[in-house]
C-alpha cells in the first residue's frame, strides 16, 4: 500500500469512525463488540483497498463492510443454552395453561427505555446467545435484519408453521431469561 492510500485511508477513520461507532453500537448494544467491529472494518478495508474503485463514496464502502461484519458477528454459533430449548413444558402444562411458577410477571414501565439501559442491553445480548441455534436465527431474521417470514423458513427448510412454532418459544424462553437476570420481583 502506497503512502497516499494509508494517507486517505487514515483521513477516513478520523471522519468516520464516530459514525461507524454508532451505528455498530446501536445494532449490538454492546459497547466493546461494537468497537472491535469497527476496527474490523477499518482492517478490511485495507486489505482490500485496491478493490475500491470509487463507484460509490468511501462512507457508503465502509459502511457497507460494517453491516457484513455485523451479520458475520450474529450469524456466529451461539452458545449452549441453560434451560430446555424448545420444551413448551418448562411454560405450560398437560391443558396449555401457564404453569403457576411461569405465568409472564408484569415489567414495570419506567421514564427510560430498556433498550437505553446498558446493563438490560447486556442480559438481552445474553440471552439472545443462549437461545438454540434456529430459535436465534429466527429472532434475529424478524427482530433486527427484518426479513419476511417465507425467506426465513426457505433459509432454514422450514414451513411457516415451524417458523411461528420456534419464533414463539424462542421469545418465553427470551422472556424467563430477562426476568430471571434483571426482573427479581
Amino acid at each position: 500500500m502506497v503512502t497516499a492510500d494509508k494517507q486517505l485511508l487514515t483521513q477516513w477513520a478520523k471522519v468516520y469512525t464516530n459514525e461507524l461507532f454508532s451505528w455498530a453500537y446501536y445494532k449490538t448494544s454492546d459497547k466493546k463488540i461494537a468497537e472491535d467491529l469497527v476496527q474490523d472494518t477499518f482492517l478490511v478495508a485495507i486489505e482490500s483497498f485496491e478493490k475500491f474503485k470509487g463507484n460509490s463514496s468511501p462512507k457508503t464502502w465502509l459502511f457497507s463492510i460494517l453491516n457484513h461484519k455485523i451479520v458475520d458477528f450474529y450469524r456466529k454459533p451461539p452458545r449452549e443454552i441453560s434451560f430446555e430449548a424448545g420444551n413448551a413444558s418448562v411454560f405450560f402444562d398437560k391443558n396449555e395453561n401457564w404453569q403457576k411458577d411461569q405465568v409472564p410477571k408484569l415489567w414495570k414501565e419506567e421514564e427510560i427505555h430498556l433498550l437505553d439501559d446498558e446493563t438490560f442491553r447486556t442480559i438481552l445480548y445474553n440471552c439472545l446467545q443462549n437461545l438454540a441455534q434456529r430459535a436465534y436465527i429466527c429472532v434475529f431474521a424478524t427482530y433486527l435484519e427484518e426479513k419476511e417470514t417465507s425467506l426465513i423458513c426457505q433459509e432454514l427448510n422450514i414451513s411457516a408453521t415451524n417458523y411461528w412454532q420456534i419464533l414463539h418459544r424462542a421469545k418465553l424462553q427470551l422472556r424467563k431469561c430477562i426476568e430471571s437476570n434483571a426482573f427479581k420481583l
